[in-house]
């Protein structure tokens, strides 16, 4: 009798950890007509679509056809929602508007100008049967060619990205998480950062899974990637010094030792990496100046255009 128990109770656990999980979606976009039909098409086919609530889309001073492109889904989906800002007040504002709109307790926040794979999703917010787990980070992938400077650049900084967040998870790009908080500050630069700070700081777990992949493009030219990594730089270290919060990737010794494992010593490869360390050495002496002189807060940053076409 008591072995029966013991099993029906173990079945019911099972049961009970299988359960799906359901959850909103906002998409954060300014000007993102290039890719957001493909990114709302690639939401319909994911395989965790009906767990989905909504998709809020938040579109921040668009000037292209993005409203049209997204109010067309609309019609035909109930689920996908369009929420117009006449003025572009920056991510974390509409991320602050997407919080206010929706009621559910796991949220999924990304940017427009992603791609996720078809179990992005149901790799993504499975984590949160575990109770302790309050934040889930994606693998980010550039589609950028290899054989390129640039593309090099792109697929090195990601790929570091990768393996330091497989022992110390960082996240970027598109994250899950717990709704334990109201708004995020609205002068965010970074704003996976102050979202993963505010999780962590209440003892939740931040969890990186990189079965869940997304695909991006990463910058194509020097001036766009300054540009984005003096932007993240300089939000990173707002991150440390105003809310005491260090992402894993600002350990320069754990990042050196990544690199120095998984870097391809041919003279090629040694050749781009210089050139890589420099443009990142740039760049962040800029942020710390953008940081220190308060120069530029990048809430409402410059887009780097080259990002933008994922196809």
């Amino acid at each position: 009798m008591q072995s029966t128990f013991c099993k029906a109770s173990k079945l019911m656990k099972k049961r009970k950890k299988k359960k799906q999980v359901s959850f909103a979606i906002g998409v954060m976009t300014h000007n993102e007509a290039q890719n957001i039909s493909s990114l709302l098409t690639s939401l319909l086919s994911q395989t965790y679509w009906k767990n989905i609530t909504k998709i809020i889309v938040i579109s921040s001073g668009s000037t292209d056809e993005t409203d049209s492109i997204v109010a067309s889904f609309s019609k035909k989906y109930s689920k996908i929602i369009l929420i117009k800002e006449k003025k572009r007040l920056g991510k974390a504002h509409a991320v602050n508007t997407f919080l206010n709109t929706t009621k559910d307790q796991i949220l999924v926040l990304m940017s427009g100008d992603l791609l996720p794979k078809k179990k992005t999703l149901e790799f993504l917010v499975n984590h949160f049967q575990d109770e302790e787990v309050g934040i889930v980070g994606v693998r980010p992938i550039p589609l950028n060619k290899k054989n390129t400077f640039m593309g090099f650049a792109v697929h090195l900084l990601w790929s570091l990205h990768h393996y330091v967040s497989l022992s110390h998870p960082k996240m970027g790009e598109m994250i899950a998480f717990r709704r334990i908080f109201q708004k995020i500050p609205v002068l965010s630069a970074v704003d996976e950062v102050n979202i993963e700070s505010l999780i962590r700081g209440q003892g939740y777990r931040a969890v990186y899974e990189p079965k869940a992949v997304v695909y991006n493009r990463g910058p194509e030219t020097i001036e766009d990637f300054i540009k984005v990594r003096r932007r993240i730089y300089s939000g990173h270290l707002t991150a440390k010094h105003e809310y005491s919060y260090t992402v894993s990737t600002l350990n320069n010794f754990d990042v050196l030792i990544v690199l120095l494992r998984h870097i391809d010593f041919s003279v090629n490869s040694l050749f781009y990496l210089g050139g890589t360390i420099f443009l990142e050495f740039i760049s962040r002496i800029l942020g710390y100046i953008d940081y220190r002189f308060k120069l530029n807060n990048h809430s409402i940053w410059d887009i780097a255009k080259t990002t933008k076409k994922l196809k």
